[in-house]
């Protein structure tokens, strides 16, 4: 598999985000023993759900510039977060941008409080919540989620949680020809295997 280090250059991500990476890496796989967080159960396999959720950062980061006139800083949503892939990533790559993970499962919301404290993430914030329990709609500039829904139904459910211009992301492991009409497939390589990052934008 690909060095860390080399996905990152290849993203046009700082070289000294490998760091809190692999940091993030010790204590999923420290609490992957004991609690369910994932289906990667060793190193190797986790190194390849990280660089696969690496790979949603540029279109958020151009998302942070494309707004940059606005004053508050970018509030990305996270919808069934899990173990962290990619709420965690994106927090510890875009630390400008404000990153709502939402995990209804406390066991992985108590992880994702961990992480958020010993990786120094001031910007991540973790709710043991369900999306449809969440107080707010429509105030995201960006909403994502991965393997937590069916990809079509995500991009519709999606859509309610931004704001209008707002974009909604998920990923593709497999082509999909019943998405939405205005679906943007955004393809790469992970293992050989043809990916995609797939957007959808809400009408201003």
């Amino acid at each position: 598999m690909i060095p860390l280090a080399d996905v990152l250059q290849a993203l046009d991500l700082t070289p000294a985000l490998e760091e809190n990476m692999n940091n993030f890496m010790a204590l999923f796989q420290r609490w992957n023993r004991h609690i369910n967080l994932s289906a990667a159960r060793n190193e190797h396999e986790l190194r390849g759900h990280v660089i696969d959720s690496l790979h949603v950062v540029p279109h958020l980061r151009a998302e942070a510039a494309a707004s940059s006139s606005s004053s508050s800083p970018m509030r990305v949503i996270d919808v069934g977060a899990g173990g962290g892939l990619p709420a965690v990533l994106i927090a510890i790559s875009l630390p400008a941008a404000h990153v709502t993970a939402l995990e209804p499962v406390h066991k992985k919301h108590a992880f994702l409080r961990t992480a958020a404290r010993e990786l120094s993430l001031a910007n991540l914030e973790p709710r043991a919540e369900r999306v449809e329990d969440h107080p707010l709609p429509h105030a995201y500039d960006a909403a994502l989620s991965r393997a937590t829904f069916d990809l079509r139904a995500w991009l519709l459910l999606g859509h309610d949680l931004v704001r209008p211009g707002g974009l909604v992301l998920g990923f593709e492991a497999l082509p999909r020809a019943d998405l939405p009409p205005d679906t943007q497939h955004h393809a790469y390589q992970l293992d050989g295997k043809l990916r995609s990052i797939v957007t959808r934008r809400r009408p201003a």
